[in-house]
């Protein structure tokens, strides 16, 4: 009998959402438990050193850090989702770094204190996204015809600005039609569709308003000129 796994989650977490996306992609039985980290459980905090999500429990043992987790997974599970060239697994484990590095960039955006900071923060993202623009192929995919562990990794930094667009155009994906293309065909997958709740994106504008920076404050501004309007 094999061990059960179990995925321990935050509603919110990006690194969460990646991890949700392999399981669903290989086929992988699961139960999913989700964590108020705002009031970590003592059980929780025994499992995570670093308090944080995600942590994989297979049987007895359990597993932290999202990039440990996914490799685990391309280990035991079948229906991989790294290339089997050494150079492009390689490859491909780097821009899932970058796609991490992009994850910190949309944290600073949101923790912008003003509307200075918001611009240079939404500048950042658009350059890294351009770098991206340059390293797609055909599509629909990162690596074309074939959905990779790179994929599970930039789908949850693109479902933040389904809530950022609602908020503002900040300008992101501004000439990049191949990003835009990734963008709408990883929304469309229904491994990403099914790794978050319904209520996601009232969580995440919730979250953000309780931020208290440059975006939440845009966010009360929409609200009361549709309050005015109504």
């Amino acid at each position: 009998m094999k061990d059960a796994i179990t995925l321990v989650s935050h509603a919110l977490c990006p690194y969460v959402q990646r991890i949700a996306i392999a399981l669903s992609e290989k086929g992988v039985a699961h139960d999913r438990i989700t964590v108020d980290l705002a009031n970590k459980p003592d059980w929780f905090l025994s499992l995570s050193p670093l308090g944080r999500t995600p942590v994989l429990k297979v049987g007895a043992a359990a597993l932290f850090e999202s990039a440990a987790i996914l490799e685990f997974l391309e280990d035991t599970q079948p229906n991989p989702l790294h290339p089997a060239d050494p150079v492009e697994r390689a490859r491909h484990r780097a821009w899932i770094g970058f796609g991490s590095e992009c994850l910190n960039a949309i944290a600073g955006l949101y923790s912008a204190q003003d509307d200075k900071t918001l611009a240079a923060k939404s500048s950042a993202l658009h350059t890294r996204f351009g770098i991206m623009e340059n390293q797609l192929e055909a599509g629909p995919w990162f690596a074309g015809n074939r959905f990779s562990l790179v994929d599970a990794v930039f789908a949850p930094v693109f479902r933040y600005f389904d809530t950022f667009d609602r908020i503002g155009d900040f300008g992101a994906f501004r000439g990049f039609e191949r990003v835009r293309a990734w963008r709408r065909s990883l929304a469309a997958r229904s491994s990403v569709r099914a790794a978050v709740t319904s209520d996601y994106d009232d969580l995440l504008a919730a979250f953000l308003l309780r931020r208290g920076g440059a975006l939440s404050w845009m966010m009360e501004a929409d609200r009361i000129a549709r309050r005015g309007a109504a």
